[in-house]
C-alpha cells in the first residue's frame, strides 16, 4: 500500500487492522502512530500492564473482544476530525478494559512535531550576503 496517496483515515484503518491480533484480548495499552507529511511512518503498540506478585505473574482480566477492537478502530478513525493543522507528529490511543462491567475506555493524544532546521532556511538566507555587508 503506497501511503503517500492514501488519506490518513485509511492509513489509521490499515494500522488497526494490522494490530488486530495484538489488540484482541489485550487488557490495556497504547497504540502509537508516527505521522510525517500526513503519512504513517511507523506504528506499534505498548502493552501494559503485566503484573507480578511474589515473583509470579498474575493473569489479567478479560481483554478486548473482537467487537470492541472493531469499535476501537472506528473510534480512532472518527477522532481524526479533531486533529487540526499539522502534518508531522504522533497519535497515541491509550485504552483499558474494565473487568467489573466488561466495558472499555480510550483516550486520544495528538502531538504535533516541528523541525526548526527546516524553518531556518526560510528566515535566514543561505548565501554569504550577511558576511559581505559587515
Amino acid at each position: 500500500m503506497e501511503m503517500d496517496s492514501v488519506s490518513l483515515a485509511r492509513q489509521v484503518d490499515f494500522v488497526f487492522r494490522q494490530l488486530e491480533g495484538e489488540l484482541t484480548n489485550a487488557t490495556a495499552g497504547t497504540v502509537l502512530i508516527h505521522v510525517r507529511n500526513n503519512a504513517v511512518g511507523k506504528f506499534g503498540m505498548r502493552h501494559h500492564p503485566i503484573e507480578s506478585r511474589n515473583g509470579k505473574f498474575e493473569t489479567g482480566g478479560q481483554g478486548l473482544t473482537e467487537t470492541q477492537v472493531q469499535a476501537f478502530r472506528q473510534m480512532a478513525i472518527d477522532a481524526l476530525k479533531y486533529r487540526r493543522d499539522w502534518t508531522h507528529g504522533e497519535i497515541l490511543y491509550d485504552f483499558s478494559v474494565r473487568s467489573s462491567a466488561n466495558s472499555w475506555s480510550a483516550s486520544i493524544l495528538y502531538e504535533s512535531n516541528y523541525n526548526m532546521a527546516n524553518w531556518n532556511s526560510r528566515y535566514y538566507p543561505k548565501s554569504n550576503s550577511l558576511r559581505e555587508s559587515q
